[in-house]
């Protein structure tokens, strides 16, 4: 059946399970974190320093081991003079930093 593709899911589980979500933003943070840190050349204790955080709590975040809070993702983004925009979705791409606008 050539072109044909069926996409297998779990009756038991739903693509907007409140768990699965926090698992993508959890992720997304992560990754939106972590690649702008390297961005400016920071290490996780330099951030952890400026965060006023330890090294533990930067990497679980990178790593995807914490949910993003509004008051966290204001805290780092202040620590990494940084905005923090966000798009609809919870996937990787849908929360970023970048620099402040001029």
């Amino acid at each position: 059946m050539a072109g044909y593709h069926t996409r297998w899911t779990r009756p038991d589980v739903q693509a907007d399970d409140p768990e699965r979500i926090a698992i993508r933003e959890a992720l997304a943070f992560g990754k939106a974190l972590y690649d702008w840190r390297t961005t400016l050349g920071l290490t996780v204790a330099q951030l952890a320093a400026r965060a006023n955080m330890t090294e533990d709590e930067i990497e679980c975040i990178e790593e995807g081991g914490t949910e993003p809070t509004v008051a966290l993702l204001r805290h780092l983004a202040a620590a990494l003079d940084a905005d923090v925009r966000l798009t609809p979705g919870h996937d990787v791409g849908s929360l970023w930093f970048e620099a402040h606008a001029a």
